[in-house]
């Protein structure tokens, strides 16, 4: 559920899993204006639907609608996925779980435990990477173009808040940079970092997937950091979803990968 959603990969993704593991099943998108989400929602779980994902901007009303939430969800005041069961909803987050996933996927030797990471952005999307990283042990320093959102953000959840002039001098030492803005996704502005300052042995992840190598990434790696596309994310995000409503624990594989980018 989403407004507008025609663009989501996640049709693809789970309809090749449901084929994958031979379930009778179908994920479909469904355009909802904010105005009938909660409508919508009771009416999808009266309508015997296993559950949904939520995507923009439907996250926060998809936290006040639901009768339980995972402690997690509770912490990043939004949830991206919901499961109906006895007239019921319950939601929970897994974009901390699918952001985890991917960086061990990129670079399984990489731990968080004490390393520094700068987080850039403070939607909701901001809020569970931040979340995650905390949870793995590292110190985390947040800078948002409005400084109070960062601030806001890090007081609920943990790091410290930093100003949005400051980015390139907080790279210095860095482990990990993390791009959760819109800067660098099609149709926008290209993030406006010099990466100077960072070492070459940190990693740099960008959750943008449209497009999959976004200028931070072409720029990463070229000076030799190990980079992380968004689709990563996307796809370990999805896992536990999947679960829960057919039984069955996908696998993220690269044959997965390239099915779903085909669909872009």
């Amino acid at each position: 559920m989403g407004f507008p959603v025609a663009h989501s990969l996640s049709p693809r993704l789970h309809n090749f899993w449901l084929d994958r593991y031979g379930i009778d099943g179908a994920y479909v998108p469904l355009p909802v204006a904010p105005e009938h989400f909660s409508s919508a929602l009771r009416s999808l779980a009266q309508l015997g639907f296993a559950g949904v994902n939520v995507t923009v901007p439907h996250k926060e009303a998809a936290f006040a609608a639901a009768d339980e939430t995972d402690d997690l969800a509770k912490r990043i005041g939004a949830i991206n996925m919901l499961t109906f069961k006895d007239g019921r909803i319950f939601g929970r987050n897994t974009d901390a779980f699918g952001f985890r996933e991917s960086l061990r996927e990129a670079a399984p030797s990489w731990s968080a435990k004490g390393a520094k990471a700068v987080v850039l952005g403070a939607g909701g999307a901001a809020r569970a990477v931040v979340a995650a990283l905390i949870d793995e042990g590292a110190a985390v320093t947040v800078a948002n173009r409005t400084r109070s959102r960062a601030e806001a953000l890090t007081a609920s959840i943990g790091g410290m808040a930093a100003d949005w002039d400051n980015r390139a001098r907080l790279l210095a030492g860095a482990d990990l940079l993390v791009n959760t803005t819109v800067l660098g996704m099609e149709g926008k502005d290209a993030l406006d970092l010099d990466l100077g300052a960072l070492p070459k042995s940190a990693l740099v992840a960008d959750i943008v997937y449209v497009p999959l190598e976004t200028k931070l990434l072409v720029e990463a790696r070229r000076r030799g950091n190990t980079a992380v596309d968004g689709l990563g994310m996307l796809l370990h995000q999805a896992r536990p979803a999947f679960a829960a409503w057919f039984g069955r624990e996908p696998e993220v594989t690269a044959e997965l990968r390239r099915h779903v980018l085909a669909g872009r």
